[in-house]
Order: structure tokens, then sequence, then C-alpha cells
């Protein structure tokens, strides 16, 4: 039997609950040595979608580099400073709004920096600003900063982390242990990495896997794919191997900035279904073993229900398979997780198959799931 490693976080006092294998890689207390560092990479206009050549990466670089920024935050105990935390973040807006993670400016209670919500904002030329923590979502990790300028700032696009497969060329970009404006490259190892598959508890998340080389305080910095578009917001690595890198994806943060935007906050529906997505070789699998399984080619199943959770209030049964959400068909928790957006309260029509095909028409509304679940 192999071993399961051990964890050890980069910050144990903000995750507690986060299997120590896995190492935030921002809030690294750190004297700043970070330096401005300039220079013309070249502006790009010759890379070929899809074609790897001599300056595919370092035009994507020059692309996103302008607009990555160095964050640092004190972290204040009891009054005394005990050192900085130092992560990375992408400006996505010409106003001054700042892509990083949530681990990087919050403390370990959720709270906004010690210093107000204020945080030291260093940009790829030299020029300093001071950042306002504006929206924090410690699950998904994701933050916004603020800064203001008078004139416009560097911005970086967004590309969709949808149209990524495994093997796609990435490159991160951040300041890993203070070194501001470091380049790492690599690939996609997976496009779709669940918390589940991590042993991380809670609920659900999902991750892209890279080997790009990230290190503490490369926590919230982009990742961008060879068109200098930003995919993901690097996250966090496995403490005990190489080349085991994790972001979340870039729809999964434009999904939460409008939430920001909406909301003030991330509104998560909760329903209490544990869910297995579903495909015709799982389905002929699982009716080998039990020939009144229902004949579906694909689905949602569900394995558990939380006992007084809005599903099982709506009737739903250990082993329903869900074909329809809110009068679409589903086949995968994913599309469901869509269909739900912020709809708490909202009765929403659900078709489930049930054993010998039988089926059965349910009204469930979702709750505001709660932060620590």
């Amino acid at each position: 039997m192999i071993a399961r490693p051990s964890y050890v976080s980069l910050d144990p006092m903000q995750y507690e609950k986060i299997p120590s294998l896995f190492s935030r890689i921002g809030s690294v207390p750190s004297e700043d040595i970070s330096k401005g560092v300039s220079g013309e990479v070249g502006d790009g206009a010759n890379t070929s979608r899809g074609c790897l050549g001599r300056d595919s990466i370092a035009n994507a670089a020059a692309r996103v580099g302008p607009a990555v920024v160095n964050l640092s935050v004190p972290r204040d105990i009891y009054g005394l400073t005990m050192g900085k935390s130092v992560g990375s973040g992408t400006i996505i807006d010409s106003d001054g709004t700042i892509l990083t993670c949530a681990h990087v400016v919050v403390d370990f209670k959720g709270l906004r920096s010690p210093s107000e919500g204020k945080v030291d904002v260093t940009l790829q030329d030299g020029r300093t600003f001071e950042g306002t923590v504006l929206n924090a979502d410690l699950h998904s990790d994701i933050a916004i900063v603020k800064i203001n300028s008078k004139t416009p700032l560097p911005m970086a696009q967004l590309g969709s982390s949808s149209k990524l497969r495994p093997g796609d060329w990435v490159v991160a970009m951040g300041c890993p242990l203070s070194l501001q404006n470091t380049v790492t490259a690599g690939i996609v190892s997976c496009v779709d990495r669940n918390s589940s598959d991590l042993g991380l508890g809670g609920m659900r998340r999902e991750y892209l896997q890279t080997d790009c080389a990230i290190n503490g305080g490369n926590s919230g910095g982009p990742l961008a794919n060879i068109d200098g578009e930003v995919v993901g917001i690097n996250v966090m690595k496995v403490a005990a191997a190489d080349g085991l890198s994790f972001a979340v994806p870039i729809d999964s943060v434009s999904t939460i900035v409008e939430h920001f935007k909406k909301n003030g906050r991330v509104v998560r529906p909760w329903l209490g279904l544990k869910m297995l997505d579903l495909n015709h070789m799982i389905v002929a699998q699982l009716r080998e073993k039990d020939d009144t399984f229902p004949n579906v080619n694909k689905g949602i199943l569900v394995p558990m229900v939380t006992p007084g959770s809005p599903a099982d209030r709506a009737g739903f049964h250990p082993g329903d398979v869900v074909v329809e959400f809110d009068g679409r068909p589903v086949g995968s928790i994913k599309e469901v997780i869509e269909i739900m957006g912020d709809k708490v309260g909202k009765p929403l029509k659900t078709v489930v198959k049930r054993a010998n095909d039988s089926s059965a028409t349910l009204t469930v509304i979702p709750e505001e799931a709660n932060p620590d679940m």
C-alpha cells in the first residue's frame, strides 16, 4: 500500500482545513527583495494561434506581463507586525481592478487585510500604489483589489478556459519568493480536476492542473495561453512533488466577479445532493450489476441525499438519476451548477429517472449555502 503523503501548508493560520499536501502559493512572509525589471520582449504580432514558434512564449509573456503586479500585505498579530504576505495579481481593467487570491489579501478568519483592507501594489514598470480589498471569497480563493491611477493602467485580456485541452501550452507569471516579473512555462495537464480528486472537502470546485513551476508568491498571478490571454489564476501546488500546480479556471473566475458586482459576495445555491456524472459506459456497467437501473444514455446519479436538505424535502431518493433540471436536459453536474446560478429561493422543477425506468417530477427550492460547508 502506498502511504498518503503528509501535508504542509505555507500559511497554516489561514487555511487550517486544507490538506497539507497542497500548499497555497502566496502568503509567504518575506522581506521585500523585489525590484522592478523592465524591457521590451516583442509586440507578439507574429504569434500564430495553435503554432508554437521560437517567440511564442516570449510574446505571450510580453502581452500579459505589464498587467502582472506584486502584492504585499503586512500581517499583524495582536497589534504586532509579523512580516508580510507576498503574492501576485493581474490588472483586468484599465481603471485598476486587480484579480488575485483571497488568501493573499485576507487573514485566516476571512477578514480583510489587517491594515484596514490596504495592500501595497507594485507594477512591472516599478510604479507603486496603495490598493484596497473590495471583495474576497474564501471558498473559491478569489479576491478583487482596486488601485487608482490618473492614467489608464495596462490590462490583461481574459481568454476562455473551456477551450483548453490537455497538452496546450501555458505560461505562469508572478512574483515567486518576491522575485517580480518571473515567467515559467508548461502545459495543461488536466482541464477538469475536481476538489474531490485532490482530497479537498467542502463544496465542489474545479481546477486546471499544469506542470508550470510555481512557488510561494505566485498565488493570484495569471496562467496565460500561448495567445497571451489569461485562462486561470494560479492558486496552489503539491508541496512534495514537482510539476503539480493548480489554477482556478478563468471562466469560473468571471462568474465569481459577476457575483461580486451583483451581490457584493458569491451566492451559492445548495440542494443537499451528492452527485455523480454518468455516461453510457458507466450506465452499462451499472445495469450489468442491477438490471432495474434506469436505461438512460446520460444523466447525474444521486448516491446520497442530505437529511433535512432542500432535496430531501423535495422528495429526492438515493439512486435517482437527474435527466432534466429547470426544464433543460442535463448530463453533468457543471450544467446543473450553471443553471442554478444564484437562484436561491426559486422553485426549480427536476425530472428524475428511477428503478425500472419509472420517472418523477420534483420541485426543489435551493437555499444559500453556508460558506463553511
